[in-house]
């Protein structure tokens, strides 16, 4: 690619074209994509630094993420989303053989970053099409266990056992594929209410198949993000493993509730995140005037409901309150203080930093609005990538033999 095809010069000619084919998004909004879709590409070739560039190429591959050369264990990715566990489990030294992902816009960025698209619908997906693995990784939706139809049958005589409760569920496909599999491992990840869904009816659902029909070894419990990044996010991980292959007790599983000490893992502080002067991301009159009468009204009612702010100074252990999918609509979680003027959403940079992902690397060839969802909809990368590298010291270390 020669010079005058670089930087905004050719920018401006994709955006032409994208214009040319229906794009309606603004200049600022395309602009940003087709940056990050420069990411991606392969580097420049010069004859100066063609050495240069063969060893840079040789390191990061023709996308961020390439799988591990020699690994030490395969896994699957379900309900991949944007790659959360992907990352976390190739780092943990593990090669993905599988992934799935129906929404297609999710489905760009994991090309974008991992150089595979997921398979869609899982529920769409023969078994028979899923290889053999390791470790099975799910960050599935919860959803609620119907017991429709199970006083008809008890009055029928007949039983009604996990099948019955959790068929038409996504946890169903889980569950056929644990059973079909029997994976060594698995990693489970909800949101903290999945323990009180349904009034603890979901997971009592839930463990009952994991450990009372398939026979695995688990242990659950909420971990909180802000140890790893600035955030503060409490996810349910469930750890299982098979007892006919690896000799392990649920009383010995660990579940990290920070770094380990052998990541030497920095946390980034939010005053590292936030940026200072940033334009085009400031609230319009008619949203923050609505986010105002919203909080003045949960507040007269006694309610903590209401948006987030971060004021300057930024404290150096402040965190953030939880970023979700519907981030994109007015940013009420996590606002930043603008003086004398309204406040600002984050900026995509700063809010997939929340979830451990680096700007420098990370690429999101999608929207700004698209890319909110998937972050909100992610997972604290880092997180989960401590407690992979546990998973991945248990499989080395008790597996059993023969």
């Amino acid at each position: 690619m020669n010079k005058s095809m670089d930087g905004a010069n050719l920018r401006k000619k994709i955006i032409d074209l994208l214009k040319k084919e229906g794009a309606t998004s603004s200049d600022e909004e395309l602009n940003r994509v087709v940056m990050n879709m420069l990411k991606i590409l392969p580097p420049a070739r010069s004859t100066k630094s063609a050495r240069t560039s063969k060893m840079l190429d040789a390191i990061r591959g023709p996308f961020p993420f390439p799988p591990p050369r020699n690994p030490a264990f395969t896994f699957i990715d379900l309900f991949a989303g944007i790659g959360g566990f992907r990352l976390a489990f190739q780092k943990a030294g593990g090669r993905s053989v599988f992934c799935s992902e129906w929404d297609e816009y999710a489905q760009m960025t994991y090309k974008a970053n991992y150089g595979e698209v997921p398979t869609g619908d899982i529920r769409a997906v023969d078994i028979d099409d899923i290889p053999d693995h390791d470790v099975l990784c799910a960050g599935f939706p919860c959803q609620p266990f119907s017991l429709a139809g199970v006083s008809k049958k008890n009055a029928l005589g007949r039983a009604t056992g996990f099948d019955d409760l959790t068929q038409g569920t996504l946890f169903f496909e889980i569950r056929k594929i644990l059973q079909a599999k029997r994976p060594a491992a698995f990693f489970l990840e909800n949101v903290k209410n999945l323990m009180s869904h349904d009034h603890g009816h979901t997971f009592q659902v839930i463990s009952g198949v994991l450990q009372q029909e398939l026979g695995y070894v688990i242990k659950a419990e909420v971990v909180d993000g802000k140890a790893w990044v600035p955030q503060h996010r409490e996810r349910i991980f469930i750890v299982g493993f098979d007892p006919q292959q690896v000799d392990i007790t649920a009383e010995e599983i660990n579940i990290p509730h920070a770094p380990l000490a052998r990541e030497h893992f920095r946390r980034r502080r939010l005053a590292d995140v936030i940026q200072q002067n940033v334009d085009g991301h400031t609230l319009g009159p008619g949203t923050w005037a609505s986010l105002e009468r919203h909080k003045a009204h949960h507040e007269e009612a006694g309610n903590g409901f209401g948006y987030g702010i971060i004021r300057w100074p930024i404290a150096a252990d402040e965190v953030t309150r939880t970023i979700s999918a519907r981030y994109y609509k007015d940013g009420a979680e996590i606002l930043v203080e603008q003086p004398g003027q309204r406040p600002r959403r984050l900026t995509v940079q700063e809010a997939m930093q929340l979830q451990g992902y680096d700007p420098d690397y990370f690429v999101f060839p999608v929207t700004d609005c698209q890319a909110y969802k998937q972050i909100g909809n992610s997972v604290v990368w880092p997180a989960v990538h401590s407690c992979a590298l546990e998973i991945a010291r248990v499989l080395r270390e008790r597996r059993r033999r023969g």
